[in-house]
């Protein structure tokens, strides 16, 4: 489950078919060429992205349907 705490190190090696979708949100991350770490939540903050809840939401439900 996916959650804001999650290292982005950890959601690229344990969740790359989230890459893409993340991408779609302009949330990118080492594997899509920005050397970004730290954790999912502080890189959403970062890039001031307000529907984070959805967002992580989205992220859990494709990773359910995989």
């Amino acid at each position: 489950m996916i959650k804001k705490n999650i290292s982005i190190e950890d959601l690229v090696d344990n969740y790359p078919e989230l890459i893409i979708p993340l991408k779609k949100h302009d949330i990118v991350c080492v594997a899509c060429g920005e050397p970004l770490w730290g954790t999912l939540g502080e890189l959403m903050d970062k890039k001031k992205i307000e529907n984070q809840d959805e967002i992580i939401e989205e992220m859990n439900q494709i990773i359910k349907e995989k």
